[in-house]
């Protein structure tokens, strides 16, 4: 596995130390081989959209959990491999499995609907009053800053 070193990058930021973490991520590439396929679309301002390809699950065979910043889609099949059945070709690929996405922490899952093969996981961003821009007045006093025109009381 590669490694990467941040600490050129880390010296002059502050607040990133997910980073390395997601840079791990991105290392170890696509271990689901890309099945299903899926697309990620935005959907409005800060609105975005998961469409996921999984022609042949019913819904009950779709697990879809959000923990921290990870959300996960687990597809496993509730019918044995084709018994019963005898195939010609088998061209549709209703095999089990798990796809994870990494979301930032302003990202929040609001819905999913499932409709003609193709599972949409909605997503919003939602960024917090306190991470908003707001303007800070130079004051005349330095031991008391000005935010937003009002003085804080010390």
């Amino acid at each position: 596995m590669r490694t990467f070193d941040l600490s050129p990058l880390l010296r002059s930021s502050i607040g990133f130390e997910n980073l390395s973490r997601l840079a791990e991520f991105a290392a170890r590439g696509d271990e689901g081989g890309g099945y299903p396929p899926y697309n990620i679309e935005k959907t409005g301002e800060n609105a975005y959209r998961i469409a996921m390809a999984v022609a042949g699950f019913a819904e009950d065979e779709l697990d879809i959990t959000v923990q921290e910043n990870t959300l996960t889609v687990i597809g496993k099949s509730a019918e044995t491999d084709g018994e019963g059945r005898e195939f010609i070709h088998r061209g549709i690929a209703k095999r089990a499995f798990e796809r994870r996405f990494q979301l930032a922490d302003i990202i929040k899952v609001t819905g999913a609907s499932y409709a003609n093969g193709l599972l949409n996981i909605d997503l919003v961003r939602e960024i917090p009053e306190a991470k908003k821009p707001r303007k800070v007045v130079i004051g005349a006093d330095d031991s008391q800053p000005v935010i937003e025109g009002v003085r804080n009381a010390a």
